[in-house]
């Protein structure tokens, strides 16, 4: 009998037009990616989003065209660290997507904190928005041609990274651990995580490997050191190298100048400047000329029209 349905077929249909017009959307934009690196941790405070952000601009100073994706939905750290005060432009394309942040020529930056009107203000989101919002950081981002796009994930196996590895396929996952034996325990289940999920490990990076005395230069063991190598050799997993705390990399953090993005030196930079490198042998692409990193973050108004994230809890 006709009209039975009380409307609810062309409903469904419609719903399932947009859904398929999504997926063409983040096909479309994944297209133009060479290389996805999700940058995960089995735990909290281990300097993931500080090997993110670093990670991003020694890709970007090596002249490559990079995207910095923040997917930590409650606690996202990438603008600060980047000093970058911009918000959503209008939509630049012809296909009405939103330019991302841009920190300079080489380096775009995509975060749920400056899409907020406060950006003190809590996310209280469950899971389904924290999957649309990650969904739509792809789909409705105008990326443009990318080397490498670094994803920095909150710690643990939740939604965020389960979200990136069924969003986003082939992307490579850099595990971020210190030294010591709780934090490897904890990097064991983010490990056994990429393996269920067939996610292809690219490597180790041991940070807050040992502590670069601002005194005598000398390095003393606060976490011990080698456990993340030790570890990445017994899984027989790539081990990207050992980065040290030096308290100029935090201070640099929190002041929104991170260390790659100046021309200083220490022991942390040159062995940040070793994981980039490795990342560059493992996971190549073409590198255009080299840039000086200075930030050219625009201010603008949002203007997607109420699709963006930040309005989906409204």
């Amino acid at each position: 009998m006709a009209g039975s349905c009380g409307g609810s077929c062309g409903t469904k249909e419609s719903q399932q037009a947009a859904a398929a017009q999504k997926e063409l959307a983040i096909s479309r934009s994944l297209g133009k990616i060479k290389n996805k690196i999700l940058v995960m941790s089995g735990k909290g405070g281990v300097g993931k989003s500080t090997v993110s952000v670093n990670l991003a601009l020694g890709l970007a100073k090596k002249g490559y065209q990079v995207g910095l994706m923040d997917v930590d939905i409650h606690g996202p750290d990438v603008v600060r660290m980047l000093n970058m005060t911009g918000s959503l432009e209008p939509p630049s394309s012809p296909d009405g997507l939103v330019p991302p942040l841009k920190y300079n020529d080489n380096l775009k930056v995509v975060s749920l904190e400056y899409m907020m009107r406060d950006r003190d203000e809590a996310i209280i989101w469950r899971g389904p928005l924290k999957i649309q919002a990650i969904r739509q950081f792809v789909s409705d981002m105008d990326w443009g041609e990318l080397d490498y796009l670094v994803i920095d994930a909150p710690p643990g196996t939740g939604d965020e990274p389960l979200s990136v590895a069924q969003t986003i396929p082939h992307v490579k996952a850099i595990v971020v651990t210190t030294p010591q034996k709780v934090a490897l325990a904890d990097v064991r289940k983010s490990i056994n995580f990429c393996k269920t999920v067939k996610v292809e490990i690219a490597g180790v990076v041991e940070n807050m490997s040992g502590l670069i005395c601002p005194h005598c230069k000398e390095t003393i063991n606060i976490f011990k050191t080698g456990g993340g190598e030790a570890l990445a050799r017994e899984l027989d997993l790539p081990f990207l190298g050992k980065i040290p705390m030096d308290p100029m990399v935090v201070l640099a953090g929190d002041d929104g100048t991170p260390y790659l993005s100046s021309d200083a030196d220490s022991p942390a930079i040159q062995a940040f400047d070793k994981v980039v490198q490795a990342i560059e042998n493992r996971l190549p692409a073409v590198a255009k000329a080299p840039v000086t990193l200075k930030m050219t973050a625009s201010e603008g108004a949002c203007a997607c029209g109420g699709s963006c994230p930040s309005q989906a809890r409204k």
